[in-house]
């Protein structure tokens, strides 16, 4: 195990107070070890974890200043900063938490069904989903409108020609709740973070039909927002916050360190399931490598504008943002690379020199040029090979079936 430092409790920050929501989920993972760890502490912030039960518990505590600052899913930070689901609450997002790590995982019977078709006929899995969706009627759970998961999912299965809300119902279920409502047969699947497509797994309920990988290779997911009140008042505090969350990424993404993570996570106040099934999703501990959450390799950490206008155009797309927004103003002002790099400067930390990037344009490893020294990228390809150039946005409802 590398860069373990002691507890928490054996610091008396004097700093600022930062109180951080988060849930249940694996690609918390940072923020805990961070805590835990003293790596906030020795930054001279006074870190509060709040575990909660559901994203719209994150955003209405962010939106009535419960929480300085979480652990969320972009398209809720956007969400939250436009009051599209309640309060607004103005956020800056300067760091990204993760990539990769949800699954989409289907009712066992219904996998096995779907896998058997694929193989007999050539099809690939979502077209034979497309199938099975056409024949009979599916309710599929997602952890929230504004997450990540409704978005992939959802262009998923349009490159198979199914529209989400007209050909599949999709339904709102917390993760934590996802594998009971699939063993009581309210929904036929569902999309989530890790752990709960491997906790589904393992307690015999379903079976793994797709990763985020599979869909966009190395998709951002988990992001660190803030509310910008509380940044502007402690810019001192949020750089130290994020270079505490650096420390604790690169402790996540070293392999010797899978298991103790794993265990740290899975205590009762945390995540509280069994260790295994989150090891399954962390580097040095998946079966499938191609499904781990990662912290910090391959610019993992850095808040791409390109990135969020990539989540914005498909909010539009699927009339969860309406299409006269300014979302080129809207992704400067909600993500933050400035910030992010400001945080880091002397770290001898390589940075990327640009804000954003072709996203979908790379099949293979590839170099991003970066100062003081390139970064060795892996492959952040589409599954329909398409890529979306941020200078050159078009009409979403040209990419729908």
């Amino acid at each position: 195990m590398s860069d373990v430092v002691s507890l928490s409790g054996a610091f008396k920050p004097q700093g600022a107070k930062l109180r951080i929501g988060l849930l249940r989920l694996t690609d918390a993972a940072p923020v805990i070890v961070a805590h835990e760890f003293g790596y906030f502490a020795e930054e001279g912030v006074d870190t509060e974890l709040s575990v909660e039960p559901s994203w719209a518990n994150i955003a209405d505590k962010l939106a009535y200043g419960f929480l300085d600052a979480a652990v969320i899913v972009p398209p809720l930070a956007f969400a939250v900063d436009l009051g599209l689901r309640g309060a607004a609450q103005k956020l800056i997002v300067p760091y990204t938490i993760s990539l990769g790590g949800n699954t989409v995982t289907l009712a066992k019977t219904l996998a096995q069904r779907i896998k058997e078709r694929a193989a007999g006929t050539g099809m690939s899995v979502v077209q034979s989903l497309a199938q099975e969706i056409r024949e009979q009627p599916m309710t599929l759970g997602i952890v929230h409108a504004y997450s990540t998961h409704n978005l992939l999912l959802r262009y998923w299965l349009a490159t198979a020609s199914i529209v989400a809300g007209r050909d599949v119902k999709l339904t709102v279920v917390p993760p934590a709740r996802a594998v009971e409502a699939l063993q009581s047969g309210q929904i036929s699947g569902f999309c989530a973070g890790a752990p709960w497509g491997e906790v589904a797994v393992r307690a015999g309920a379903g079976a793994t039909v797709a990763t985020s990988h599979d869909i966009w290779k190395n998709a951002p997911e988990k992001a660190f927002a803030a509310r910008a009140r509380w940044a502007d008042d402690h810019p001192e505090a949020l750089h130290g916050a994020l270079r505490a969350l650096l420390r604790a990424a690169k402790f996540c993404d070293a392999p010797e360190n899978a298991s103790y993570t794993a265990a740290l996570l899975s205590r009762r106040k945390y995540l509280d399931v069994d260790s295994h099934a989150i090891l399954a999703s962390l580097p040095g501990g998946a079966i499938a490598p191609d499904n781990v959450s990662m912290f910090f390799r391959d610019a993992a950490t850095f808040p791409w504008r390109s990135q969020a206008l990539w989540f914005l155009r498909e909010m539009v797309r699927w009339d969860l943002l309406d299409r006269t927004a300014d979302i080129r103003t809207l992704a400067a002002e909600v993500y933050r690379p400035d910030i992010y790099r400001a945080a880091v400067s002397g770290a001898g930390l390589s940075v990327p020199g640009t804000d954003s990037k072709i996203e979908g344009a790379h099949q293979t490893a590839w170099m991003l040029e970066a100062e003081p020294s390139p970064i060795a990228m892996a492959p952040d390809g589409f599954c329909d090979d398409a890529l979306f150039d941020p200078d050159k946005l078009t009409d979403p409802a040209l990419h729908n079936p």
